[in-house]
């Protein structure tokens, strides 16, 4: 059960840490420019943040019980830009990851064995845990590239900046070697 336990903290910090990613890069931009698309094939970051709280909206509500893919979800209008205001976008981003965190924090190890389905595919809550964590860092990950084209200068990195490496690696290796999820100096550093 420790390795259960163990594993719902470190997904946990996993989706803080590039929650606070997306926001790092939002905050740095103009309200105007989260409604920017390159073309008309191109998702706003707005629209990517739509996208992300309805599915988090979807797979997280009554996550143990209920197929991810819920019958009032409308996948297509998650891509139809319709929010206007950045307190709007705002608004829904927090909701999706409150969803996903109340349910990620209702969890108990014993969970982690049940089969809950996306589609009508099994999935362990592992795998199903896992299958989100690797889609919100990659749409997090467009967010954060796309702010930082529209930025243009006076970017504050969100990694270890440009010819920074050897310090960053000198820091980590001058201390003792300790058990410790990667995000709790990444989290630390963000603030």
């Amino acid at each position: 059960m420790e390795a259960n336990a163990s594993y719902l903290e470190s997904v946990s910090k996993q989706f803080l840490y590039y929650k606070t990613l997306g926001e790092k890069a939002i905050h740095q931009l103009e309200p105007e420019q989260l409604f920017t698309a390159a073309n008309e094939d191109s998702n706003s970051i707005a629209t990517i943040i739509k996208h992300l709280a309805g599915n988090m909206l979807s797979r997280w509500t009554d996550f143990l019980t209920t197929d991810g893919e819920k019958e009032w979800r409308n996948r297509d209008v998650e891509f139809e830009n319709d929010l206007k205001t950045k307190e709007a976008v705002l608004e829904l981003w927090e909701k999706g990851w409150n969803c996903l965190f109340n349910t990620l924090n209702s969890l108990q190890p014993q969970n982690l064995s049940t089969i809950v389905y996306i589609r009508n595919e099994g999935h362990s809550v592992i795998e199903a845990i896992n299958r989100q964590l690797a889609h919100y860092p990659y749409h997090i990950g467009q967010i954060v590239f796309y702010a930082k084209q529209i930025k243009k200068e006076n970017w504050y990195s969100l990694s270890i900046s440009k010819n920074n490496s050897q310090n960053y690696n000198n820091e980590k290796f001058a201390g003792d070697k300790e058990m410790k999820n990667f995000t709790d100096d990444e989290l630390k550093r963000l603030q």
